[in-house]
């Protein structure tokens, strides 16, 4: 698939840019990729609320779902639990 390029010039405060520089290239990406990802980010709640409406048959949808309840305790006997459980069904 052939992807078409565009160039463009933006404006942005000049030591926001050069740390978004910096971070971009130490991930070792070049800034175009950066910003595409970053566009791409952008976007994808929209297209995500298309493909939503295309599943759906309407103009607008809605998510039901039940909301999780922390269980209450620490989180090492919580994991503890988990474990247990995981080695009880295969034995």
């Amino acid at each position: 698939m052939h992807v078409t390029k565009v160039k463009t010039s933006i404006y942005a405060d000049k030591e926001l840019w050069e740390k978004y520089k910096l971070s971009v290239t130490r991930r070792g990406l070049e800034v175009s990729q950066g910003l595409e990802e970053l566009i791409r980010e952008e976007l994808f709640e929209d297209l995500l609320d298309e493909v939503l409406k295309e599943m759906s048959g309407a103009e607008s949808y809605e998510i039901d779902f039940e909301p999780v309840k922390p269980k209450v305790g620490l989180v090492s006997v919580f994991v503890r639990n988990l474990r247990d459980e995981r080695a009880d069904s295969v034995s």
